[in-house]
């Protein structure tokens, strides 16, 4: 697991001068898209989760956008279906959130 991590770290850790959401200014920053952009380590990601999912879970959840990468890579190796939550309803189509 700590391998794991420092994968992470490494693949997602930037220094500089990064203005914050908050509109704080950070020295350090953390781009998780960074490593939902890369397979192998979204996969091992997934597999070290899948032990934690309670074993009565029938259905597992992503947020759109981001969380899309992770419950599908999750979904792939636990067996669970997984759906995808929007933030807002589509007005078209189907209109649903998941």
């Amino acid at each position: 697991m700590q391998q794991l991590a420092r994968r992470i770290y490494q693949l997602c850790h930037t220094e500089g001068e990064f203005l914050l959401r908050s509109g704080q200014i950070s020295h350090h920053y953390f781009d998780k898209y960074q490593l939902e952009s890369q397979p192998d380590v979204l996969a091992d990601i997934a597999q070290a989760l899948v032990p934690l999912i309670p074993s009565d879970t029938d259905l597992l959840a992503g947020l759109e956008m981001g969380g899309i990468p992770v419950v599908t890579m999750l979904s792939h190796f636990s067996g669970i279906p997984c759906v995808f939550v929007r933030k807002k309803a589509k007005t078209y189509g189907t209109a649903k959130l998941a």
